[in-house]
């Protein structure tokens, strides 16, 4: 485990999948992420890449070619990240192509992430190169899972997401396999504010396409506003928990996952990003911890 500490808080990541797994305020050691308890779900804040969501029967197609990626990808749970670089505030972590991925991801690649701390804030930074010869196909997303309640006598209930706009909008179910199944069902009607409740979650994700907000804030009712999520450069924001579990994901993305209808060639996959030879692509997040709760 990597930590990074400054006088409000300490974050730590795990160099596999260079997964942030805990943000603690210093003064009150107030844990704001999910404890990743495996009999609920194991996750922390996995990185999806290079897709996110699921792919139809697993598979997509690149110059006639089949090749097999799991749910979400290969980054999360990859053990050949190494840290790249070590700052004063700041740590940015490393993975390279390399042949066994190439067997899955036919991409000659550099993946890197930087976290950073100042003050109340943690940046969260990708840099994708392409040091292939052909241009690369890639989808890239963030899943953080945050502690909800986060105070003892709280209950789930007890907290709303507030949108940084007022925001009419629906999410597009999934079916069974995980697929985009062309149905939606309106959830926003004018409104900046999300009640969380124990059943939200029953039928999967809240799958959003068009928000206009940049910013979700998780707001207690008794203790105001915890934290807030800023995705500045994802399109996609999905929101998630396993049912009745005490946490809530509040998730980023560059892509999504595939259609039912899909023809499944990665070259032409919904929300695909394509990087020419020898470039380069950058994206971030934040998570702002209210500094009430840390002084």
């Amino acid at each position: 485990m990597y930590t990074l500490e400054n006088s409000l808080l300490q974050i730590t990541i795990n160099p596999t999948g260079s997964e942030l797994q805990s943000i603690t305020s210093v003064k009150h050691n107030t844990q704001f992420m999910w404890d990743g308890n495996p009999d609920i779900w194991s996750g922390f804040a996995p990185i999806l890449f290079p897709i996110v969501g699921g792919l139809k029967q697993d598979t997509y197609y690149f110059n006639d070619k089949a090749y097999k990626l799991p749910r979400h990808g290969f980054y999360r749970r990859n053990k050949d990240i190494k840290l790249y670089k070590q700052g004063a505030d700041s740590l940015t972590f490393k993975l390279e192509s390399n042949d066994e991925l190439y067997q899955i991801y036919p991409f000659a690649f550099e993946f890197y992430t930087t976290y950073q701390l100042k003050e109340h804030h943690i940046l969260i930074t990708h840099k994708v190169k392409n040091v292939d010869t052909k241009t690369m196909y890639f989808s890239l997303g963030e899943h953080p899972a945050f502690k909800c309640p986060v105070f003892d006598g709280e209950t789930y209930e007890d907290y709303i997401l507030e949108f940084e706009h007022s925001e009419t909008s629906k999410t597009h179910l999934l079916d069974n396999s995980g697929l985009l199944n062309l149905e939606t069902q309106a959830i926003l009607q004018n409104s900046k504010t999300l009640q969380l409740h124990k059943q939200m979650f029953n039928n999967d994700a809240l799958i959003f396409k068009d928000l206009a907000s940049k910013s979700v804030t998780l707001t207690s009712k008794n203790k105001g506003p915890i934290l807030t999520v800023t995705f500045q450069d994802f399109p996609y924001l999905g929101l998630w928990a396993k049912p009745q579990a005490n946490y809530i994901c509040i998730e980023p993305w560059l892509g999504i996952a595939d259609n039912i209808d899909s023809n499944q060639n990665i070259t032409e996959k919904e929300g695909i990003i394509k990087l020419a030879p020898n470039n380069e692509f950058q994206a971030s997040y934040g998570i702002e911890i209210s500094k009430k709760h840390l002084e």
